[in-house]
Formats: structure tokens, C-alpha cells, sequence
């Protein structure tokens, strides 16, 4: 996962019950097999103050949500919400998609290929006949 990034920032409130899948994804950026696979790459913690206590709890604001800023290897930063209902899985999910469509995109611009790839209505259209296996007799011996 972190191949693709320069930055990862995780930013918390440490009372919110909500920091879960936030704190695990630190704990896999800042594994061994993580940092082997870009060293480059910084992980910085942000832990957000608790507000104060008020003598009204029904008045007090709301913690802000966990989140997860991300900076690509191309400059793109995004930021992911890890409230409820987030997982780990989740978000790395999205990270490394995000990562692939960058990387696609940057072998396409190294070929000297526009992007993004148009692809014309009338190809859309067109019937793909697939790739037939090869019998094991068809297959040479080795």
C-alpha cells in the first residue's frame, strides 16, 4: 500500500470511539513489511484535542471524525473519513485503487498516450471473441 505514497498523516481525537480502523491502519504503516516496501514514505500520528468539559454534555460540539490524509507519489493528496462503519480493509481498498489508476495513468503518459484513453462507441460495441485454452495434446512436450 504504501509504494504508492510520499505521506500518510492519521488524525484522531484519542477519546473518539470511532478511531478504530484509523488506529490499525498506523499500526500496518508502521510495520516492518510496510516500510521495507517504500521507505520513503512518511507516517505521521495527529492526535486531535478533546473539547473541554461542559457542565450541559448535549452542548458540547462534536468530535471531529478520524481521518486519513494520503499523498500520492504524483503530489495528489485525498483525505478518507475513517468514521463508523469504516474498516481497515476498506481504506486500504480505496488507497491502493487510487494508486493503480495513478500508476496506469503515468505508464500511459511515459508511452506518450493522452490521457484519459478514449475509447471510440464503435469499438464499444464490438463483439470479443476471448482467448481459447489449449488442449494438453496441442500443448509440446517438454
Amino acid at each position: 500500500m504504501l509504494k504508492f505514497l510520499s505521506k500518510v498523516v492519521v488524525e484522531y481525537c484519542p477519546l473518539d470511539l470511532r478511531k478504530a480502523a484509523a488506529v490499525e491502519l498506523l499500526a500496518q504503516c508502521n510495520g516492518r513489511k510496510a516500510k521495507d516496501s517504500n521507505p520513503a514514505c512518511s507516517v505521521e500520528l495527529r492526535r486531535l484535542p478533546a473539547q473541554p468539559p461542559t457542565e450541559d454534555p448535549k452542548s458540547r460540539p462534536p468530535l471531529p471524525p478520524p481521518r486519513v490524509l494520503v499523498t500520492y507519489l504524483n503530489g495528489a493528496e485525498e483525505a478518507i473519513v475513517a468514521a463508523e462503519g469504516a474498516t481497515v480493509q476498506g481504506i486500504r481498498d480505496q488507497i491502493l485503487a487510487r494508486g493503480r489508476l495513478i500508476d496506469t495513468e503515468q505508464m500511459f503518459r511515459d508511452a506518450g498516450e493522452k490521457w484519459p484513453v478514449v475509447i471510440p462507441e464503435e469499438e464499444l460495441g464490438m463483439s470479443f471473441p476471448g482467448i481459447k485454452p489449449k488442449k494438453a495434446e496441442d500443448k509440446p512436450q517438454a
